[in-house]
């Protein structure tokens, strides 16, 4: 069914009273149910599941991953199953675009705990309690959904902006339970076949799940005599080098550096395979092109330059030359550099956003003169938002002022950007899908490192917070525009919004704990070593790259790094304004190219694989109507979906098997 809407000529000469009783007479479906009890438990389950997955791809790959098609599929299907089984009712179309406005918001709170939080920690080797994280990403990301009340009732219920994801989620709503039922059950069956393939390969190459089924399970150990259970070598190159070994043969080197040392490995990642399918074979490409370049040609020269060595520690301890190393001592500079410069010039060669953005803060306003706002009973009353920002604001610099240390002068500076930073955030979600969440905040991280320069970790807590809030008002109205063309009730929205804040929190937290903050053999929690091989969290190297310029410029590094940063700066600005002389048709993306640089070397090559595979099957299969187009490029999304979430609920029970089960 063709969903109703305004053509260009009402949007334009409508006022917003009658655009209001339009959509109140022709749209809402305030008989509905929508926010139920079975969609909020629902949409809180999956959304803590959907963040935990989230939380394992975000540290691997730098990279959110969207989890609103997901969720909604997922609920579809589900509730399709027990419909047709008899045990319980179907889901409206309503009760389903409010599971995902909880899964999509759970989804978005982990965003700190890839970036600044760890940045924070890392740079202070400091670990933060549990409860202090769970309280200071709820209260900040309550804040960005109150900033959305008053910014709904001008994008979308007066400019009518388009918001192309949000409006992609009710497209795909709509069609599925109004006549393409089919289309979402089998979009549904290929997320759930991919998964199951997904899982049973890290059956095969992760030891934790290896050693629960053999010792455990089949009691290999008390029968079989095996001591280590077997499984797949996660490094599938590791076969190669036994097998030089046999033959007595050298592994191969560049200018003398073992290609191992140089991080340069192959292994088949099914989950960076998803990602790659999503972020297209252009993207793909310039992230290997990244690792390339680092890895392959200007680590080895450094290495010989004696720039990248082997470090003694004061215990005597040698840290060999390794793929972390080479990061850390040089490498580090000149891909934070590619990725901050071409970010912010992907951000400033586009002045209508901060245009617009100036139009929206002087023309957002209340509701309409008293007695007209005819949307008043449904619509979340205004003063909540004049009274809850200041609120939630203060009581957000409090926090990050008490938990983290920050002065609160920092905190408080950081306060007059949040609204200019939302709206600038929110306009770009709403005509791109794009949010610029990483250039936005270095304008506070820089914004503030100009107040205080001797504490580089002070300005990392102020720019998660303003990112935060600025991402969460953005999602809240890009999940709010399919309920608004489904005829949905906004109230129920934001508090669906408010419930995934919570479940991501809660569910994601204690995850991180147990990922990346075990203790080791002595008992004691070493946050430095957050930032590891198999977890390399390329935003947090980002956010600490900038926060130590900021505090000490380029002082302490060599420089030949000092060099490689500022031809990376040139390159980048270079790339960017190619691809916007090209209008996107230049190849390259400068804070790929960047990612690439931090991100390992296997985890780039199995991205492009991912990327080039769905980008060879799209062109093999271009015809629609048929089978194989069906599969490959209209499933392509929940295709990439599932081996994304189960490789990581995967790897999330493995890590949990090693911690529990002895």
């Amino acid at each position: 069914m063709a969903l109703l809407q305004l053509d260009d000529h009402q949007i334009k000469t409508w006022t917003r009273t009658q655009k209001d009783e339009w959509w109140l007479a022709n749209v809402y479906r305030g008989d509905m149910p929508q926010l139920t009890l079975r969609s909020a438990i629902t949409g809180f389950l999956l959304g803590g599941i959907l963040a935990a997955t989230a939380l394992y791809i975000l540290p691997k790959t730098g990279i959110g991953i969207g989890v609103g098609l997901t969720s909604v599929l997922l609920s579809f299907a589900m509730f399709r199953s027990l419909s047709g089984a008899g045990i319980a009712r179907d889901f409206t179309v309503l009760e389903n675009n409010a599971t995902q406005s909880i899964a999509t918001s759970a989804g978005y709170v982990i965003a700190p705990l890839g970036a600044g939080l760890t940045a924070y920690m890392v740079m202070t080797g400091r670990v933060l309690s549990w409860w202090q994280m769970v309280i200071w990403l709820i209260v900040v990301s309550i804040t960005g959904v109150l900033m959305a009340f008053p910014m709904k009732r001008r994008f979308i219920n007066e400019d009518q902006l388009p918001f192309p994801e949000g409006r992609a989620c009710g497209v795909v709503l709509d069609s599925l339970y109004t006549g393409g039922a089919d289309v979402g059950l089998f979009k549904a069956k290929l997320l759930y076949v991919s998964a199951a393939i997904t899982a049973a390969w890290e059956l095969l190459v992760l030891d934790g799940w290896q050693r629960l089924i053999q010792f455990k399970i089949l009691r290999m150990d008390a029968w079989a005599g095996l001591k280590e259970p077997w499984f797949l070598h996660e490094h599938l190159d590791d076969y190669y080098y036994m097998w030089l070994a046999r033959l007595h043969m050298a592994a191969p080197k560049i200018l003398g550096t073992d290609i191992r040392q140089l991080g340069l490995r192959f292994s088949l990642d099914f989950s960076m395979l998803g990602v790659g399918g999503l972020m297209g074979v252009a993207v793909a490409s310039s992230v290997l092109l990244g690792g390339i370049i680092n890895l392959a040609i200007l680590a080895p020269v450094m290495i010989q330059h004696g720039d990248i060595v082997a470090r003694t520690l004061a215990n005597g301890h040698v840290v060999p030359i390794s793929r972390a190393e080479i990061v850390n001592q040089w490498s580090i500079w000149w891909g934070v550099s590619m990725m901050v410069v071409g970010a912010m010039v992907g951000l400033f060669a586009r002045p209508d956003l901060f245009t617009k953005a100036f139009k929206s803060m002087s023309r957002i306003a209340g509701a309409p003169a008293a007695g007209t706002d005819v949307l008043a009973h449904i619509e979340v009353p205004l003063w909540v938002s004049w009274i809850g920002v200041p609120v939630f604001g203060l009581a957000g610099a409090w926090v990050t002022h008490a938990f983290f240390d920050v002065p609160w002068l920092l905190s408080l500076v950081s306060l007059p950007l949040i609204f200019l930073l939302t709206v600038i955030c929110a306009n770009s979600m709403a005509l791109t899908s794009w949010m610029p969440i990483g250039p936005l905040a270095k304008i506070t991280q820089f914004s503030v490192g100009v107040v205080d320069r001797a504490n580089p970790a002070s300005n990392l807590l102020p720019a998660s917070m303003t990112s935060q809030i600025s991402m969460n008002a953005a999602s809240l109205l890009s999940d709010i525009k399919p309920g608004y063309m489904l005829g949905g009730k906004p109230r129920h929205q934001v508090w669906g919004h408010v419930i995934g804040i919570v479940s991501g929190a809660i569910f994601s937290v204690p995850l991180f704990f147990l990922l990346f903050l075990r203790p080791d053999a002595s008992g004691a929690v070493d946050a430095t070593r957050i930032v590891s091989d198999a977890f390399p969290m390329p935003a947090a190297v980002q956010w600490r790259g900038v926060a130590e310029i900021i505090a000490k410029g380029f002082h302490g590094a060599p420089t030949t790094a000092v060099w490689a940063a500022g031809l990376a700066a040139v390159a980048a600005i270079l790339m960017e304004v190619a691809r916007l002389v090209t209008k996107g048709r230049f190849p390259l993306s400068a804070v790929s190219v960047g990612l690439g640089v931090v991100l390992p070397f296997d985890s780039c090559v199995s991205m492009w694989i991912g990327a080039m595979g769905f980008w060879i099957m799209g062109r093999l299969y271009r015809t629609p109507g048929t089978k194989a187009h069906q599969i490959w490029v209209e499933g392509a999304e929940p295709l990439c979906a599932g081996l994304i979430s189960a490789a990581a609920l995967m790897g999330i029970c493995d890590a949990l098997i090693n911690v529990f089960v002895d």
